[in-house]
Parts: structure tokens; C-alpha cells; sequence
């Protein structure tokens, strides 16, 4: 067997096969990043179903908060958006930062010319 019928075989594995998950498992993440911008799932950690599925599942979590968030009298009463299925390599997103109370009331005191 020639290094190209080599090469030929391992690139033709299905995506979900041990061989191709430990190549991908050694990417780094600017290369994950990469692949994932250039559509290509088969290069993914997941199965191009597995892709479909969780595609699905956000989409079933979209309908559903907008099918609450319709029937709710009070916007306070609201539940906040639903997160997206992590895709693999995608790192987690990071949470939006909550104003404290006492940067709170700085903010209040700069508003209302308290800057001195």
C-alpha cells in the first residue's frame, strides 16, 4: 500500500470513526474555528447528523420561548432566550456581566453631574 492510498483511505472515514476523532481531537482551536467557518462538517467532532440535530433542538427551543414569551402578560415575567447546543469547538459563551450595586449607584451619581 502506497502513502497516498494511505492518505486516500483515512480521509474517506466517517466523520464519528476513533481515527478521525483523534485527528480532529488534536486541532487546535484556531484550526476548529477555521474548519467551522468553512463549512465543513465532516471535519467536526459531531456526525453531519448529529450537526442536523442539535440544529433542531435550538430551533424547537426558539419556538417554544417565543411561544411563552407571547402568552405572558408581564415582559418581567419573561424567561431569558434560550443558549444555543454547544457545537463542538466552540467554546461556551461567555455570560454577560451583571452591574452590581454599588457600580450601580457610581453610574447613577456620574448621570446626575456627580463627576467632582
Amino acid at each position: 500500500m502506497t502513502w497516498r492510498q494511505l492518505r486516500v483511505l483515512i480521509q474517506h472515514l466517517p466523520a464519528e470513526s476513533s481515527t478521525m476523532t483523534a485527528l480532529r481531537n488534536r486541532l487546535t482551536d484556531e484550526e476548529l474555528t477555521e474548519q467551522a467557518e468553512n463549512g465543513e462538517p465532516e471535519k467536526g467532532r459531531w456526525s453531519q447528523l448529529e450537526q442536523l440535530t442539535a440544529s433542531v433542538l435550538d430551533a424547537v427551543r426558539r419556538l417554544e420561548h417565543a411561544y411563552i414569551c407571547s402568552h405572558v402578560e408581564n415582559k418581567r415575567d419573561q424567561p431569558e432566550r434560550p443558549e444555543p447546543t454547544r457545537r463542538p469547538g466552540a467554546k461556551p459563551r461567555k455570560p454577560k456581566p451583571k452591574i452590581t450595586d454599588q457600580a450601580a449607584e457610581r453610574l447613577f451619581q456620574l448621570i446626575n453631574g456627580g463627576a467632582a
